[in-house]
C-alpha cells in the first residue's frame, strides 16, 4: 500500500538535530588553526619582505636567471633580440623567427668549451 500523502510530506520536512554547542566551538577552533593563523603568518611575511626592499617588490632575480642565457632570451621581447642579434653580429637576424633568433643566440651566447 501507498502511504498518505500528508505522512510523506511530513519525511520531507524533517527537521535536523543542531549540533551541540561544544562541536561546533571546535570547529570554530580549528578554522581559526588551520586557516586565519596560516594567513596572519604569511601576511606577516610578506611585510617584512617588502619593508627591507627599496624599487620592486619582486624577489632579486637568481644567479641562474643572470648566468644561463636560456633564461635570459626566455624573458625578452623580439625587439630586445633583435637589438641583441644586432649587437652579436649576427646575419639575417631581421628576417628570423623568435626560435630561430633564440637558437643562434644561444650558440653565439654560451661559452665555449676548450678542445684541449
Amino acid at each position: 500500500m501507498t502511504e498518505p500523502p500528508s505522512r510523506h510530506r511530513q519525511s520531507q520536512h524533517r527537521q535536523l538535530h543542531p549540533l551541540p554547542k561544544g562541536l561546533v566551538e571546535l570547529y570554530g577552533l580549528l578554522a581559526v588553526l588551520f586557516v586565519l593563523v596560516p594567513e596572519w603568518m604569511a601576511g606577516g611575511a610578506l611585510l617584512s619582505f617588502s619593508g627591507s626592499r627599496r624599487g620592486s617588490n619582486l624577489p632579486a632575480a637568481a644567479a641562474a636567471w643572470q648566468k644561463l642565457p636560456e633564461l635570459r632570451l626566455a624573458s625578452m621581447g623580439l625587439a630586445e633580440l633583435r637589438q641583441l642579434a644586432h649587437q652579436q653580429r649576427i646575419a639575417g637576424y631581421a628576417g628570423l623567427s623568435r626560435e630561430r633568433l633564440s637558437r643562434r643566440l644561444i650558440q653565439r651566447l654560451k661559452p665555449r668549451k676548450a678542445l684541449w
